[in-house]
């Protein structure tokens, strides 16, 4: 029986984790100026990548190490201008940003530094990136009105029963727009997706707007909080192989022009999770059937981007809008929760949410430069008026 619900579990998870998210990653190689059947690539890559560091890592440490590929990390490069030397550059990106996880599974001080930009400053940074996104099912109700009351309809009233499932059931309402606007269920000639090599290409330009943004975002809203899911619920994995793991799996699959793989969160809770296995030490197996449905999945990602590409006009960003939403909730409301930061957050969601660029550099990373310079001011003087407080 608990080989039953470890099955049943890591389905669940794979369908959640996979068609939850497949649009914002779609939405985040599309803007970087990925081809068609480089999008297809890309999906194909970054679900096998994450099948395979979810299979070796449970197995490796027995624990329900779910992995997935980078949620925030797509999001940002949505809201991110491509680079000047297309998808080949931000391919590079892709490959610098995974030799820096690959680099902080073994050598601490790195993930200190990702560590050392307080959370609420990078949650406003990933809220500013996904507040242009989460724009997109409401234009859609003036631009594209069935589209949006479809879409928009099913996600606010699936959610109110159980906010899992939620975007998957818009994904299946997505589906039938897509039939009723084509008059039939398109399917490409092949429904196998074949890989594309992409070389990467390499610049100082690209490192600093794109892999060190994905980088501190994947670390920070998915990489350690997913480490702390395995510590809450009773597993002691050591951290520095298994980052090393996704990371190097992020640099073999980027010239596929997958984004980054990382540890999973919320995932990872449900393969943690009593339902999962009635034995703690049994409930790797949940992760395990996860990344094989995650494989079988990817391996018709083709299928999966010709539908997408066949959809409404409006309907896949309204999509992303829709998934994206509860991310945005969560990041603003972390981000302004805490009085110490919150001016320092606000202006980090601002200037990222401007679309500023300046010297080919984007708002995310200016926001964040921004945001970090007004708190280190804030802790130095509180620290100068402690240190000469006379009551002290």
């Amino acid at each position: 029986m608990g080989g039953i619900r470890a099955l049943a579990t890591g389905i669940v998870v794979a369908i959640v984790g996979f068609f939850s998210s497949f649009p914002i990653f779609l939405a985040g190689v599309e803007a970087m100026g990925a081809s068609a059947a480089q999008a297809s690539s890309a999906l194909m890559a970054g679900g096998l990548a994450m099948a395979v560091a979810g299979i070796v890592l449970a197995l490796w440490t027995r624990t329900p190490a779910s992995c997935a590929w980078s949620t925030p990390g797509a999001a940002l490069l949505a809201g991110s201008g491509a680079d000047a030397a297309g998808f080949s550059g931000a391919v590079g990106a892709f490959v610098v940003a995974g030799l820096l996880v690959v680099i902080a599974g073994f050598w601490r001080p790195l993930v200190r530094l990702a560590q050392s930009i307080p959370g609420p400053i990078t949650l406003a940074m990933l809220a500013g990136v996904l507040l242009p996104i989460c724009f997109a099912p409401f234009r859609a109700l003036s631009e594209a009105p069935v589209v949006g009351c479809a879409i928009l309809g099913t996600w606010f009233l699936v959610s109110r029963l159980s906010r899992l499932f939620a975007v998957p059931a818009t994904v299946l309402v997505t589906l039938g727009l897509v039939i009723w606007w084509n008059g039939t269920l398109p399917l490409p000639d092949h429904v196998m997706t074949a890989p594309v090599w992409v070389t990467p290409s390499f610049s100082l330009q690209a490192v600093i707007s794109l892999a060190i943004p994905l980088f501190i975002v994947t670390m920070a809203t998915q990489n350690i909080p997913g480490v702390a899911v395995l510590k809450a619920n009773g597993y002691t994995p050591n951290p520095g192989p298994m980052f090393a793991t996704v990371g190097a799996l992020s640099v073999i699959t980027a010239p596929f022009g997958a984004i980054a793989t990382n540890l999973a969160a919320i995932t990872a809770a449900m393969c943690s999770d009593d339902d999962a296995h009635p034995d703690p030490a049994q409930r790797y197996w949940a992760a395990v059937w996860a990344g094989l449905f995650y494989a079988v999945f990817s391996v018709f990602a083709a299928v999966v981007t010709f539908v997408a590409a066949a959809a409404p006009p409006m309907a896949m960003a309204a999509l992303a809008g829709v998934a994206l939403l509860p991310v945005f909730i969560n990041s603003m409301a972390t981000a302004v929760t805490a009085p110490d930061t919150r001016e320092a957050a606000m202006l980090t969601f601002v200037i990222t949410a401007s679309g500023l660029s300046l010297f080919g550099i984007g708002g995310a990373v200016w926001g964040l430069i921004a945001g970090s310079a007004v708190h280190l001011v804030q802790v130095w003087r509180q620290a100068r008026s402690t240190s000469t407080d006379p009551t002290e």
